[in-house]
């Protein structure tokens, strides 16, 4: 039977912008499915509640580590200034799920590594930090995890119980930050699209760490299955567009074979009929063709009664919060066609063609509203799929 477990995100790990980092390190070496991902604020009554769940369930080698670990939650999870922090849970199915995520999140320290022996293998390789008094080893001075996660199945179960518990009720939107120039916040939603799902990528966690660059906040994330209906509101308006820019194309270029197969002359006569009837079909198979790209499914092959059901193919939505948000963003992803992209962007890197470009942003806050009510970002489902893998067992 296929393993459920997590790993969190810690709060230093996602101010430090290393969120993508971590996300790119675990889908390309888990050989996991990552079914659920959410932000959520711990209050102190469950930092101290988890901090002491770690201490009585450590199940490292070294007994020094599991009150590490608890100290280092309850200060780094706790509230500070009245402020919640930002944590980070992925949730992975799949066989071993604990001992694979261990294994690539690595140990809390090696005290018999020294910094030039240091390989960066391991998620705690690359992002932990561990140091002790230069005249007292035995005095541990700095430390940062940068994930936390059970060794064992047993703990994982203990764990997850209690963070479905707490999160349930949560929000899915984080709001802790108070800012200096609130007229010019904004959110925007970015969606990582179902072309970089298809197979075991670091892209998903590649493209997040390339949007940490605008200096905006993550303060929502799930993973998603857009539903067919979902997807015809959402791309909706693109449906218009397309057969007003496309059908005449494919009139004309309907006209062109017409008279090179037949070896005649067609009038505008003609040309309209084609525009019309055949430029119109084929400009709503493009949407169709998006529609079936976002979710999986065709209207015209869907049945109507199956239309809510969650998508076949997964993508990823999160909220990005800050100054200019809507802009930045765009600026970041690049064009819609990943030919006409500039070197550096999103989909200039990732993307493939005006369908296949590899992530969406909202183009205006209008749109953002729109598209985030759509998606329905202010629910999340990594509870339930706690709960129900825990009433499975």
């Amino acid at each position: 039977m296929d393993q459920l477990s997590y790993v969190l995100v810690t709060p230093y790990t996602i101010a430090k912008s290393r969120t993508g980092g971590v996300i790119a390190r675990l889908l390309s070496r888990l050989n996991l499915e990552l079914v659920g991902a959410q932000m959520f604020a711990p209050s102190a009554e469950f930092a101290r509640h988890y901090a002491e769940s770690v201490y009585h369930t450590y199940e490292g080698d070294n007994p020094k580590g599991g009150r590490l670990l608890s100290d280092y939650i309850l200060q780094s999870f706790s509230p500070s200034g009245g402020r919640r922090h930002r944590v980070l849970m992925l949730l992975f199915r799949g066989e071993d799920a604990c001992s694979r995520i261990s294994d690539i999140a690595g140990p809390l320290h090696n005290e018999q590594l020294t910094l030039e022996s240091t390989t960066g293998e391991t998620i705690r390789d690359t992002y932990a930090d561990y140091f002790t008094a230069y005249d007292n080893p035995e005095k541990v001075v700095y430390f940062e995890p940068a994930v936390l996660i059970p060794r064992q199945t047993k703990t994982s179960l203990k764990h997850m119980r209690m963070i479905a518990d707490f999160i349930k009720d949560e929000p899915n939107i984080i709001t802790n930050m108070t800012y200096k120039n609130p007229e010019r916040i904004e959110r925007t939603l970015v969606i990582i699209k179902p072309d970089n799902w298809r197979y075991a990528s670091s892209r998903p966690g590649t493209i997040i760490d390339m949007f940490s660059r605008t200096g905006l906040r993550i303060i929502s994330c799930k993973v998603q299955r857009m539903s067919l209906n979902q997807a015809m509101e959402f791309y909706g308006p693109l449906k218009d567009m397309l057969v007003r820019k496309l059908s005449p194309i494919y009139g004309q270029q309907a006209k062109k074979s017409l008279e090179k197969d037949f070896n005649v002359q067609l009038g505008d006569e003609m040309y309209e009929m084609l525009t019309k009837s055949l430029g119109v079909q084929l400009s709503v198979d493009q949407f169709y063709q998006v529609l079936e790209f976002m979710s999986g499914c065709r209207p015209d092959t869907c049945p109507v009664e199956e239309r809510d059901y969650p998508g076949r193919v997964k993508s990823m939505a999160l909220i990005y919060e800050g100054e200019d948000a809507v802009q930045r963003i765009r600026e970041v992803l690049g064009p819609t066609d990943p030919t006409k992209a500039p070197g550096g962007t999103v989909r200039r890197d990732f993307g493939q063609n005006i369908m296949v470009n590899t992530a969406h942003a909202s183009d205006s806050l209008a749109n953002a509203e729109r598209e985030m009510s759509i998606v329905k970002i202010q629910e999340n489902n990594c509870s339930d799929i706690i709960t129900s893998y825990l009433q499975s067992l």
